[in-house]
């Protein structure tokens, strides 16, 4: 079992490092380049998130249902953050629904960790 947890620690860590170091780019970008509407909107679901998934790494509760609700928001800010990404620097999404598949995500994922606190294991 300490072999999950460790891959998940680190995941989780790491994503929140990816996440963090893009948001406060993405946020740097708005400012000096103007572009609030969309970077100022990677900044914040960037920035919003990354702590969550650093509590999520460094936390001493880990059942499988919390796991799997930090798991989708990763997935969920990292496909949205992307997606914004790719509309700024690429002039276009990541793929059809992308951004609104990623924002469902985000809280599809965050209602597990509700869930896990009510009826997980500790």
């Amino acid at each position: 079992m300490q072999a999950n947890a460790d891959w998940f620690s680190r995941l989780a860590i790491f994503l929140a490092g990816i996440l963090g170091a893009a948001g406060v780019a993405a946020e740097a970008g708005a400012s000096h380049a103007g572009d609030t509407r969309v970077l100022g909107a990677l900044a914040l679901i960037a920035l919003s998130h990354a702590p969550a998934l650093l509590a999520f790494g460094l936390s001493s509760v880990q059942g499988r249902v919390l796991r799997a609700g930090a798991i989708i928001i990763a997935v969920g800010a990292c496909l949205f953050s992307a997606d914004l990404a790719a509309r700024h620097f690429l002039g276009g999404g990541l793929f059809p629904m992308s951004a609104p598949f990623g924002g469902t995500a985000i809280i599809a994922g965050w209602l597990v960790v509700a869930v896990a606190a009510l009826f997980g294991h500790r």
